[in-house]
């Protein structure tokens, strides 16, 4: 059984976030670096404004219902800020500013889970959990300390909170292309599925099963399924999930929770990728 990291911090950062005026939220700055998720606010009516300080967004991947960007390449995903047909499931509209590297979302839907995002400069990719609330318009911007310093050679990483490894872009696409397949159980037929079901061992208020494993192009993928089977709230992190290597499957290259807040009896599903063998 897994014990559990401290992760009070993040749920103090969150009071404090849910404690501000209406006023105060006109402007989010978000101190980042590439693959931490990082929380902000996303208003339910109006759109937000996201952007990148000292440099454009390039990249823009998540589950996006629409777009006026251009014409897709694959649903649910958007690659140099170009955008797929209308996805009937999408969480997102998005709208883009190419003169400036910026871009707009308003969501979709009445859905109170959290839209996770991920947006791109040319050296880095920020994970951003947006929490819905009844906000004006707002403008986030995502300011990396690290990136004023670090040579361009050591500013990539995957999309999601990941371990050691330092991919490369082709194996980040690889991964987000993974990522999409798993949330939205839209598979290519070069990866395999596995449907397993297997409870496992993780907290003793948690009810824990590896739902599914996906493996293809030197990559391995596993869903899992996570409840709160205590009486109490639970905030969960990325980092919880980045195991050693086991009999689950090789290094872990990035781990992606889609909810990370979690009252008695809510579930969520973990999605944690591996290195595989070669594709």
């Amino acid at each position: 059984m897994w014990p559990r990291r401290d992760v009070a911090g993040r749920a103090v950062c969150m009071a404090l976030v849910s404690g501000l005026s209406l006023p105060a939220l006109a402007l989010q700055v978000l101190d980042a670096r590439d693959g931490v998720a990082i929380e902000a606010i996303l208003s339910i009516k109006e759109p937000t404004r996201i952007r990148i300080e000292g440099a454009p967004i390039t990249d823009v991947f998540g589950n996006i219902h629409s777009s006026s960007c251009g014409a897709g390449n694959a649903a649910g995903t958007t690659a140099g800020i170009v955008a797929p047909a209308t996805n009937p499931g999408g969480e997102v509209v998005l709208e883009c500013d190419r003169d400036k590297g910026e871009i707009y979302i308003r969501p979709v839907g009445d859905s109170p889970k959290p839209v996770n995002l991920f947006v791109s400069s040319a050296h880095a990719t920020y994970t951003l959990v947006l929490r819905r609330a009844d906000t004006p318009a707002d403008t986030i911007v995502i300011r990396d300390r690290s990136q004023r310093t670090a040579p361009a050679s050591l500013a990539t990483g995957p999309q999601v909170a990941f371990g050691p490894s330092s991919p490369s872009a082709h194996h980040i696409r690889t991964m987000k292309a993974l990522l999409v397949a798993m949330a939205s159980d839209r598979v290519p037929p070069d990866i395999r599925v596995d449907e397993l079901h297997q409870p496992m061992q993780l907290w003793a208020e948690t009810r824990f099963a590896l739902m599914s494993r996906y493996e293809g192009r030197g990559l391995v993928g596993e869903k899992y399924l996570l409840k709160n089977i205590g009486q109490a709230a639970m905030v969960l992190s990325e980092q919880e999930f980045d195991r050693p290597d086991s009999k689950e499957g090789g290094q872990v290259l990035g781990v992606s929770v889609e909810n990370h807040n979690l009252r008695p009896g809510e579930t969520t599903q973990v999605f944690v990728i591996r290195r595989g063998g070669q594709p």
